[in-house]
């Protein structure tokens, strides 16, 4: 099998990565198979993590520095031919929103770059296409569920949007076999604050636990749709080996999240390390990111999502856990 990835130096590329070089072998719909190789393409070249050399012995790892909206680029990512693609290259939401061409060129013209280099391919690849809670927005019903009209209210939510559009009709019309993934926000990313929207609701979890303080920008009663990193990474992998006809004539899906109120998350944060870590979060507030984040549903109706086999964490405590196993860099006493 050979797996091409956009955003390979982003945090969920690299947990992907992890992932294939623990064990080479990935679902299809016919069985597992063995990844021969694996092409890593961003605007920075993406970082090979621990076991990379003792992994290339049994698989071709290549990494790339390009640009998504470059055919020139995007052909030399995907050669001739490739079995499955995953798209995760992005501009994050709160830099969409304050840089309108920035986003456009690529989250919009890059997704549809993409889709035209696949397009050229000996066979259609499978496509994996990381889509965002941000989709959703506006006057919705209390419970949001996969047919919901998507009316974002966001840049970023739009773009996203439209290369859910995009991959849907390319899947209909055989060019590739796409699966869309509409991701909760998630929490605990790990590393330094970013420029998404959503960042703070990971760094008033990563930043205490780690002896930092943290900035609030919003109120605490904000409800917020939750899911890990990890288990992320387990339904992108998951995703894999469900055969197109599975997901009928819509390829989207919310993934399993759980509703989380941000006082709720501080309350998991103050059971983990106690008061005086709970104390070094302080509240800023800051209304552009509140109308952005305000804008996002947070309860969904995800059957169609455990029916497809994929799953999510089950509360705020498990996602807080999940963080302490795999990221955490420092003690929380610190």
């Amino acid at each position: 099998m050979k797996v091409a990835m956009t955003g390979a130096a982003g945090f969920l590329g690299q947990r992907f990565i992890s992932r294939v070089l623990a064990d080479p072998t990935l679902p299809t719909p016919n069985g597992p198979e063995a990844v021969e190789e694996l092409r890593l393409f961003d605007v920075i070249r993406p970082a090979l993590p621990a076991g990379a050399d003792t992994a290339q012995e049994a698989l071709t790892i290549v990494t790339q520095v390009g640009d998504i909206t470059c055919a020139d680029d995007l052909a030399q990512l995907l050669g001739d031919s490739v079995d499955v693609v995953i798209h995760l290259a992005a501009v994050v939401s709160s830099a969409a929103e304050a840089d309108l061409d920035l986003g456009l060129r690529v989250n919009l013209d890059g997704t549809r770059m993409l889709l035209e280099a696949c397009r050229g391919l000996t066979r259609p690849p499978m496509v994996i296409f990381a889509s965002s809670v941000a989709a959703y927005g506006g006057s919705l019903p209390d419970v949001v569920t996969d047919d919901t009209a998507l009316t974002p209210q966001s840049s970023y939510g739009a773009q996203k949007a439209i290369g859910e559009q995009l991959i849907n009709d390319f899947s209909r019309r055989g060019l590739i076999d796409g699966r869309v993934l509409r991701l909760p926000t998630i929490a605990v990313r790990p590393g330094r604050p970013n420029a998404a929207a959503s960042s703070f609701a990971s760094s008033i979890i990563r930043e205490p636990l780690q002896g930092e303080d943290a900035v609030l920008p919003v109120a605490e009663d904000l409800l917020l749709y939750l899911l890990s990193p990890r288990a992320v990474v387990r339904n992108m992998v998951h995703a894999l080996g469900i055969p197109g006809s599975a997901f009928g004539t819509w390829r989207s899906v919310m993934l399993p999240g759980c509703t989380v109120s941000v006082g709720e998350m501080l309350s998991a944060l103050a059971r983990t390390g106690g008061s005086d870590v709970r104390s070094r979060v302080r509240h800023e507030p800051d209304s552009r990111i509140e109308a952005i984040v305000g804008s996002w549903p947070a309860r969904f109706d995800t059957t169609r999502a455990t029916a497809l086999g994929f799953d999510g964490d089950g509360d705020i405590d498990a996602i807080v856990e999940a963080f302490l196993e795999d990221d955490c860099t420092a003690g929380i006493h610190q």
